[in-house]
């Protein structure tokens, strides 16, 4: 017969609540009692207090879920993603709360509830299927957005626009050439790199920190009274070094070779340099390149990468505080975005 709390209880002559206490709240019995009624517990094969039984009463599970827009298998190899994993799980440790990792595919939840042990939900990126988002909106509970916007429902972003526009301001400072972009799922339904047409249509500005990025582009240009069509931008469906490197080859074997390449990410503008060496190109006198990340690697890049510094282990934390009430969650947060001025460009 499966022993209840009662059951263990009565043959120690003590409280539930005393028993209770010993596996979840040690601190407020003493030393010994502790030890006697876990040792004794163990003696009977008593494992303690049900916690599905105990989350219900309370309506707590002390577990917050993170919502990938990527694959999960992509969030551990991206480094701005891996880091914004650490600043999350750097407060949950603190918090003792644990992270529940979920997909964003519509069909992970046809038959699965798992999502309803969540206290809390962070989003990160905006979820390809709608259907994710009103699953997750209609429990009512604390969410918050990254990198993405949801109305009535708390942001934090990184200030994409106008870090993107100092470095293209800085990169059309230095050279007067054709400027081309290596974007970052600025088609949200294109799986492959490719140039992009007149027809394309682009993500938005409330869903995509791409389309930001390259609207602050296209204003540092517009100030200088230049222009960009469509036929210089390339997309790329991930962050991805060889997909920079396919699409800044494509780019530089067109007419006139662009002498500017903005690039939306790091691992974008890594691959695009290498492309560029490869073809006999030197960095920066024949190609200056700008990247957007400012993951490590970037600073120890030969030469070391130009790019724009996002917090990613402080956004992380501010994800995780926000949803766990410990910072002001009456209001959205934006965070600074900073060019970082290399030998690139």
């Amino acid at each position: 017969m499966k022993l209840t709390l009662k059951d263990i209880a009565e043959a120690l002559g003590v409280s539930t609540a005393t028993v209770s206490n010993a596996f979840s709240r040690p601190d407020q019995l003493s030393v010994e009692l502790r030890e006697r009624i876990l040792s004794e517990s163990k003696r009977l094969g008593y494992r303690g207090p049900n916690a599905t039984a105990r989350s219900l009463r309370s309506g707590r599970t002390g577990t917050i879920a993170l919502v990938l827009t990527e694959r999960l298998q992509y969030n551990f190899e991206d480094p701005v993603a891996t880091r914004f994993l650490h600043g999350v799980s750097e407060v949950f440790d603190q918090q003792n709360i644990n992270m529940l990792l979920l997909p964003s595919r519509a069909e992970f939840y046809q038959n699965n509830t798992v999502d309803s042990l969540a206290d809390g939900f962070i989003i990160y990126g905006p979820p390809k299927d709608a259907a994710v988002l009103d699953r997750i909106v209609v429990k009512g509970k604390p969410t918050i957005t990254v990198d993405f916007n949801l109305p009535d429902v708390r942001s934090l972003n990184i200030d994409n626009y106008h870090g993107a526009r100092d470095a293209a301001r800085h990169g059309i400072s230095v050279t007067s050439g054709q400027v081309a972009v290596l974007a970052l799922r600025i088609l949200t339904y294109s799986e492959e790199v490719g140039r992009l047409t007149n027809d394309d249509t682009l993500a938005s500005q409330y869903e995509s920190v791409s389309r930001r990025r390259l609207d602050g582009y296209l204003s540092a240009m517009d100030e200088k009274g230049l222009s960009l069509d469509r036929q210089w931008i390339w997309n790329a469906p991930e962050s991805r070094y060889e997909y920079g490197y396919q699409a800044a080859r494509e780019a530089l074997l067109c007419t006139p070779r662009p002498e500017l390449l903005l690039c939306m990410s790091d691992r974008l503008a890594l691959g695009a340099i290498a492309a560029a060496q490869d073809m006999g190109l030197s960095i920066p006198q024949d190609l200056k390149v700008i990247g957007f990340d400012d993951i490590a690697t970037a600073a120890y890049q030969r030469p070391a990468l130009t790019t724009v510094h996002q917090p990613q282990n402080e956004k992380g934390r501010q994800a995780a505080k926000m949803v766990l009430g410990l910072s002001d969650y009456s209001k959205d947060v934006l965070l600074e975005a900073k060019l970082v001025v290399r030998d690139s460009c």
